[in-house]
């Protein structure tokens, strides 16, 4: 070893238990380890509970875009910032049926449907319903994201069939109110506990790129870790900045501090579906390559994620193909 060259002893093999007592002082150990260590124990968890040559994959359309009264600083659909996306009409029934399809024919084993609401009403709710059980018929597992859920909007969602319900807490507790005022971090928390409780698994992630400290993305981590059961999807977005909100200027993350986050999640939820979702569009090869590698075995498919780009499914068969990976249910 050169003079002056740190000494390095291994850490404890991984453990494959699955804990909710983390603590955001173990996270920040981890994303702090050398690159190399962190992603050998990263990617000795994967193998253990996935194929790691697997990737799962899920097509998002918005099926009501624009006009949200929320005013998260990450989203130009909010209605409260300047140049936000047009508000239009939920989608026609078949309309969304005829992009599932579409879906389903590209690779999609998942077609996940997203809403522009702060909570969906009565009125759309039988609506969404109908969605999710034509979906279903097409013989593909089904999400959606509303807002937020009381009880028996939960369950009415579990009967129509609904497998996926995806709510992300964005970022850690201390740092939420500083994105997000018009909903409060506990409001989240109890809809994953009525989504939970109606027996719909949990698909919940956040966004790095906000402007948060390395302390705040271990405490995000932390935060997912610590759920009653961990989300069975953990989609890890990378900021998309978009002109007319309050994050448009945000700093960008250096690639590798966010394949850390992708290492994290993998080792704080060695079950978990961790997702490659928004920021892929402005991600190399490279990057992705090492994503997959910290455990990443899933992502969005197609050519957009609600309002913003996404990678071109040709680029995504490429790469894939490059890896020789392999997709979950249909092939691409």
């Amino acid at each position: 070893m050169p003079d002056g060259s740190p000494s390095f002893s291994r850490p404890a093999s991984p453990s494959l238990d699955i804990r909710h007592d983390w603590n955001v002082a173990e996270v920040q150990a981890l994303l702090d380890l050398p690159f190399p260590e962190l992603m050998f124990q990263a990617q000795a968890i994967h193998r253990a509970t996935f194929d790691p040559t697997e990737i799962q994959i899920s097509t998002l359309l918005s099926i009501k875009t624009g006009g949200c009264p929320e005013d998260c600083a990450y989203c130009p659909q909010s209605a409260l910032h300047e140049d936000g996306v047009k508000a239009e009409k939920l989608m026609a029934i078949e309309k969304v049926l005829t992009e599932a399809k579409k879906a389903k024919a590209a690779g999609a084993s998942r077609f996940c449907m997203g809403a522009a609401w702060r909570s969906p009403k009565e009125r759309d709710m039988e609506t969404v319903c109908a969605m999710i059980e034509g979906v279903k018929e097409l013989g593909m597992e089904t999400c959606v994201t509303l807002g937020m859920l009381d009880d028996a909007q939960a369950h009415r969602l579990k009967q129509a069939g609904l497998d996926y319900y995806n709510h992300n807490i964005d970022t850690s507790p201390e740092y939420y109110g500083e994105i997000i005022t018009t909903r409060t971090y506990q409001e989240r928390l109890d809809t994953l506990s009525n989504v939970r409780d109606a027996g719909i698994n949990v698909c919940c992630g956040g966004i790095v790129g906000m402007g948060e400290s390395e302390t705040d993305r271990a405490g995000l981590i932390t935060a997912l870790a610590n759920m009653p059961t961990h989300p069975e999807s953990v989609p890890i977005n990378l900021l998309v900045r978009v002109e007319g909100t309050p994050l448009a200027k945000a700093d960008e993350v250096r690639p590798l501090d966010f394949v850390r986050m992708i290492a994290a999640a993998r080792i704080t939820m060695p079950k978990s579906r961790v997702r490659l979702a928004a920021g892929r569009e402005n991600m190399n090869d490279e990057t992705q390559t090492l994503c997959f590698l910290a455990g990443a075995n899933s992502i969005f498919y197609g050519e957009r994620l609600l309002t913003t780009p996404n990678p071109q499914a040709q680029r995504d068969r490429a790469l894939l193909d490059n890896l020789g990976m392999h997709t979950t249910g249909i092939g691409l």
